[in-house]
């Protein structure tokens, strides 16, 4: 409980400092770096080993969570026709259901067949990866 207490914590000043770098560098900009930091965040886990490790791990998920997730938000609200945003932000909720899904489920299965729960953790860095991708070929809004 303390760990996620810290998350949110730390989640509150760096949402502020990505909607500035939003400001000043670009919503889509501030989301690629935002992804990128979630990536090496991911491949961090594979070092895990103490729970220095485990809090710095926390820390770090604390400076992108918050942020991403409102820009994101932002960004789609963006992108979506005014006339049908309450069709794609029900969407955009599904698809949020989905991930909580497909997030654990990737965890497990890699952590099941490897018998290390750092590589479980690492292996979102794949969907990372491939949401970058994705993301990188969408237009800018700013």
């Amino acid at each position: 409980m303390l760990v996620l207490l810290v998350v949110q914590l730390i989640a509150f000043p760096f949402s502020v400092l990505y909607g500035w770098l939003a400001r000043r560098l670009s919503t889509k900009k501030a989301i690629i770096i935002g992804i990128v930091i979630y990536l090496f965040i991911c491949i961090y886990a594979l070092r895990l080993k103490t729970i220095f490790d485990f809090w710095l791990l926390a820390i770090l998920i604390g400076t992108s969570q918050g942020g991403l997730q409102a820009l994101s938000r932002s960004y789609f609200g963006q992108l979506v026709p005014k006339d049908s945003n309450s069709e794609f932000f029900g969407f955009y909720n599904i698809l949020g259901k989905f991930s909580a899904i497909l997030g654990p489920l990737i965890v497990g299965v890699v952590t099941q067949w490897t018998n290390e729960s750092t590589v479980g953790v690492a292996s979102l860095s794949v969907l990372f990866l491939f949401g970058l991708i994705i993301f990188w070929l969408l237009p800018s809004t700013d």
